[in-house]
């Protein structure tokens, strides 16, 4: 009996980790851009590029900006493995000073809720 619990055991764990590895899975070429110093009232525009490195098709379903100054667009369609995808990230640069803002995508990553980070300064008008 107990060889038989046993082996149960070690057949589900088998089987999870088997299920983990063919997950999809983010691979960004960064997770922080800097948009360095950038002039007041002039929209900033990056993307944010990845590349699915798990076997089964990565999908996006939302991208969530922390703030209204922040507006996303993404790839839409599953990437499939070793393909690319982005997250074009637009910056509205209306009050001046240091800014860090953070997008959380959510997706059937491996890492289901996932955070990418905006970085730079807004540079008061006239200077």
């Amino acid at each position: 009996m107990k060889k038989t619990i046993i082996l149960f055991t070690l057949a589900i764990f088998s089987v999870s980790s088997y299920a983990q590895n063919k997950a999809p899975k983010f691979s960004f070429v960064k997770e922080t851009i800097s948009l360095g110093k950038i002039p007041q009232g002039v929209p900033a525009m990056t993307t944010f590029e990845f590349k699915n490195e798990g076997l089964q098709p990565l999908i996006i379903s939302e991208v969530k900006p922390t703030c209204g100054c922040t507006a996303t667009e993404f790839t839409k369609v599953p990437v499939k493995q070793g393909q690319k995808g982005f997250i074009k990230v637009n910056y509205n640069a209306a009050t001046f000073g240091p800014f860090n803002k953070t997008i959380t995508i959510i997706s059937n990553s491996t890492e289901p809720s996932k955070v990418i980070t905006l970085t730079g300064e807004v540079l008061k008008k006239g200077k």
